[in-house]
């Protein structure tokens, strides 16, 4: 039996300074995308999220909306394979953030000016397309685009593992971990996905993993 992940990015959000919530208009249109996923389903449908405060809202709209449309949602939560690549600064594991005090913040001991000295760090906050940055860096201070594409056909692989009679499972997630893959997929940094766009994984019996970049939301 093949199973089926979609791999999607979180809804709307104003900036990603924080954990900031996902917008109403974001919220609406993560809900018609869990209706129009129903339509689809043959079977109950499954939503994972990142760990975040928009990829979790995401996922509970497009639940919501699945439920609305008359499927089934057997779990909502986290999977930790969903989350931000892991970047490490002097020994601690920091999310990416965009500016010098919100990395400061995370870890102990650590000054706002420590951060200009660190070159990775320095320049992260300086380019334009941050994202499309570290996809292209070939030595970041953790995870590598390739890593994390890594890590997420090894989770995906494991849905095989399951014998339920679900549909499909649907994982919300952040843009780098969906430029990653789509850089494995198409052999260029595809910029920017769409918000509740990503890609379409498709998991044989054997754990093999086809993906496909989704050209818009499901």
């Amino acid at each position: 039996m093949t199973r089926r992940l979609f791999l999607l990015r979180h809804g709307e959000v104003t900036s990603h300074r924080g954990d900031v919530p996902v917008t109403e208009e974001g919220l609406q249109t993560a809900t018609e995308v869990g209706r129009r996923l129903a339509a689809r389903a043959e079977g109950a449908i499954r939503v994972l999220s990142g760990e975040t405060r928009r990829t979790r809202d995401t996922a509970a709209a497009v639940a919501r909306g699945a439920r609305e449309a008359g499927a089934q949602v057997l779990e909502e939560g986290v999977a930790f394979a969903l989350r931000n690549p892991d970047l490490y600064l002097a020994g601690v594991r920091v999310d990416m953030v965009s500016s010098e005090a919100a990395f400061a913040a995370q870890v102990p001991g650590l000054e706002e000016s420590d951060i200009s000295r660190i070159a990775f760090f320095s320049e992260w906050l300086t380019v334009p397309d941050r994202v499309g940055w570290w996809v292209g860096h070939k030595n970041p201070p953790g995870d590598d685009a390739a890593a994390v594409a890594e890590r997420i056909r090894t989770f995906a692989a494991s849905l095989a593992d399951r014998e339920d009679s679900t549909a499909f499972t649907v994982g919300i997630t952040h843009s780098p971990v969906l430029r990653a893959l789509a850089l494995e997929v198409t052999g260029s940094d595809t910029g920017e996905p769409r918000w509740l766009a990503g890609l379409q994984a498709d998991i044989a019996a054997d754990r093999s993993v086809q993906l496909r970049v989704l050209p818009d939301a499901p």
